[in-house]
């Protein structure tokens, strides 16, 4: 069976006895610092572990992506491309991780279903409950030879400003932001022109659906916070944004976890929704 929301540290030892029909994701990254999270990989990694960065091969800032924002998505063309340039072929079962609770890793993810692809998940605890048990290493991972991955029908959903316009305040649509509840209250805004929230908007942090252990809180507990949270709005009708489309995944993975998805990723986030002062915005 695949493997296609989280996996455990034990499972993943198990795919790594057949190493040609796996491949894992190292997708460590800081916001503040963009080149920490590969001098990180660099430093310690899962052995045959490749890293994929957030700003050159997770998203597209020539102008050429599929929507606005401060992390654009590229076309499914060009990251497909990536894809096969890196050995990734429709056959393998990818395993992504990082070292942020699931924040960036989730990226990679949803955008393997996005272009079709349903074998992959999310190592449950990241590098830190890897390295609980098994080494770690600095050595470069041999490069594969490139395959070719062909796109498939979309497994995720993804929803753009026009369309989340249209539906806001409607009973269709809601919207659950990711973002720590200081910035989705417009308190402080540390990366983005204006500080707020899409009007009508939930809040519920991504870093809720980590536990003590660092690992996702059992399904059960996900799905009562989950419908305590949206108090009898329909799951389906949920989009899921925040500041640039990255850390709102978290929240979309806990609920198909939960049994409450799939939902609906808005790409652009905050980030493009404010970029323009006439559309609607909320404070407190």
């Amino acid at each position: 069976m695949p493997y296609i929301t989280l996996i455990s540290v034990e499972q993943l030892k198990n795919l790594q006895t057949n190493p040609a029909s796996l491949m894992v994701f190292d997708c460590s990254f800081d916001l503040m610092n963009p080149a920490k999270g590969e001098a990180d990989f660099l430093q310690s990694h899962i052995p045959g572990a490749i890293h994929a960065h957030l700003d050159r091969h997770l998203s597209d800032k020539t102008g050429q992506g599929v929507n606005g924002g401060r992390h654009p998505l590229p076309t499914r063309e060009a990251f497909a491309a990536w894809l096969g340039s890196v050995g990734f072929s429709n056959t393998m079962q990818a395993v992504v991780y990082d070292r942020q609770s699931a924040n960036y890793c989730g990226r990679l993810w949803w955008m393997l279903k996005w272009v079709g692809h349903t074998q992959v998940a999310v190592l449950d605890g990241g590098l830190q409950a890897w390295a609980e048990t098994e080494p770690v290493t600095p050595a470069a991972t041999p490069p594969r030879p490139a395959a070719t991955f062909a796109l498939q029908a979309e497994q995720a959903t993804l929803a753009t400003t026009d369309g989340v316009l249209k539906q806001l305040g409607r009973p269709a649509q809601t919207i659950l932001d990711a973002r720590a509840t200081p910035r989705f209250k417009g308190e402080v805004e540390p990366l983005d022109p204006i500080a707020g929230h899409i009007p009508g908007a939930l809040n519920r942090p991504f870093g809720l659906n980590i536990g003590a252990d660092g690992k996702f809180k059992p399904a059960a507990v996900l799905k009562a916070e989950f419908q305590a949270l949206l108090a009898g709005r329909d799951p389906a009708t949920v989009v899921h944004h925040c500041g640039s489309g990255v850390s709102a995944v978290p929240n979309l993975l806990a609920m198909e976890i939960a049994g409450l998805g799939p939902t609906a990723l808005y790409g652009g986030s905050w980030s493009e929704w404010c970029a323009n002062p006439d559309r609607p915005m909320a404070q407190g």
